[in-house]
């Protein structure tokens, strides 16, 4: 095996359970001696040298040992004072990973988090080269999961290369600069980032990074990072107020303030002179901003016709073919008899199955739906769950969705996220 790193670059061994990643990684310690910090799984969760304990002890207090040092002195132990480079390189560690408060307690009381932090601390104290680091995000929730991934990143950033195995592609961070596939105990070529994802996953249809929006002194939307790829369906979710709407008006070209973020819709860079109408184009759009927006004097052909020009209303001149296009729609929807029937004079409901036929209209590549089943009896959420699916069925279509009802997921439902609203707001 011909493997080479470069300092500060970070490389994710990726492969099923069993295919060899472990002997590989013993291969590249080997291959580095004196210059590799190997962190296996089981060592995430406390070596036996830091505590010994049976699975009930740490819930059973009063069968602890009074004298049992905390995670502090155990690190003055490890790293004494009297080794003034290490100990200042200590002190560094502690601050850089936010760990003072802890320090205090008992290695025995530590969450998974906690430990894991413990365990990097102790590996690079030593200043590896590099730090090899098997599952590190098994076991910790999303908060946690993304403090590990911003501190690898800094610790790269000053010269540490870092290797991390890992059993899924959608565990891999971004700040991951290359990856290596192990199948069958053979490795790979080294494959960038980016590249290894549109492999495996297809092209990006949405990217942000750090995306943060404010209006005044308050925060809607802090440091999102998020990306969506060709054929995949997501739910998002979130109480009312976490910036749902607004992360969606961001994608579909609405919000100005898409302009001052990181923001790349389908393979563009927001601002690098696609227009509104470029991107609008490629997405089919429902919410209910839109619903309580559209009080225009329209038949309910000419509302769902409007969708092919993405406006709202209908300022241009619809030829007999689009309007076929638009009795299919109404058929599948099983609303064809409302085609003559003035908009504002039918049920809400029925005005919400228009304007949900109104997204698919021209069959675009991005579909975003935004509490589409508002209003709909128990007969027409399940056609239009169906509908839903049936068309997410094409792998050239991916899917956003926002509904707080789990029941109203469709099938095809294979990503989600949960916004927090921002204790500022």
């Amino acid at each position: 095996m011909n493997f080479a790193l470069e300092d500060g670059e970070c490389v994710a061994l990726i492969g099923p359970n069993g295919s060899g990643k472990s002997a590989v990684a013993d291969a590249i310690v080997y291959a580095f001696p004196n210059k590799v910090k190997y962190i296996r799984f089981r060592d995430s969760y406390g070596a036996a040298g830091d505590r010994e304990y049976y699975l009930q002890q740490r819930w059973n207090h009063g069968m602890w040992d009074d004298d049992e040092p905390s995670a502090g002195d155990l690190l003055k132990k490890l790293f004494p004072s009297s080794d003034a480079g290490k100990s200042a390189a200590l002190d560094r560690l502690i601050h850089l990973f936010g760990i003072e408060n802890i320090l205090g307690k008992r290695l025995i009381t530590f969450s998974s988090g906690e430990m894991r932090k413990f365990q990097l601390i102790k590996s690079l104290v030593d200043s590896p080269d590099v730090l090899l680091i098997d599952n590190p995000y098994i076991g910790l929730d999303a908060g946690t999961r993304k403090l590990l991934s911003e501190l690898l990143k800094t610790l790269s950033e000053q010269g540490l290369a870092v290797i991390l195995i890992l059993s899924r592609p959608d565990e891999i961070p971004d700040f991951i600069n290359s990856v290596l596939e192990v199948t069958g105990g053979s490795v790979g070529e080294k494959v960038p980032l980016e590249e290894y994802r549109r492999i495996k996953f297809g092209p990006e249809i949405i990217r942000f990074r750090n995306v943060t929006v404010r209006y005044g002194d308050r925060t809607i939307l802090k440091d999102v990072n998020w990306t969506v790829h060709k054929g995949e369906h997501w739910v998002l979710t979130g109480e009312n107020g976490s910036g749902k709407s607004t992360l969606l008006s961001l994608v579909c070209a609405d919000n100005p303030m898409a302009y001052a973020c990181d923001i790349e819709l389908f393979g563009n860079a927001r601002g690098t002179g696609e227009s509104i109408w470029d991107i609008k184009k490629k997405i089919g759009y429902v919410s209910p901003e839109m619903h309580r927006s559209y009080r225009q004097e329209e038949d309910a052909l000419n509302v769902i016709a409007s969708g092919l020009f993405d406006t709202v209303g209908l300022f241009y001149h619809v030829t007999p073919e689009q309007r076929e296009i638009c009795r299919r729609w109404m058929d599948v929807f099983g609303i064809g008899h409302l085609a003559e029937k003035p908009f504002m004079r039918i049920s809400s409901g029925e005005q919400r199955l228009c304007l949900v036929c109104r997204a698919f209209v021209k069959e675009p590549p991005l579909l975003i739906l935004d509490e589409p089943l508002h209003g709909l009896d128990d007969r027409y959420r399940m056609k239009v769950r169906g509908i839903i699916d049936d068309y997410c069925s094409d792998p050239e279509k991916t899917l956003i969705m926002i509904s707080h009802y789990p029941e109203e997921y469709p099938a095809c439902i294979d990503h989600s996220m949960t916004l927090v609203r921002n204790a500022e707001n």
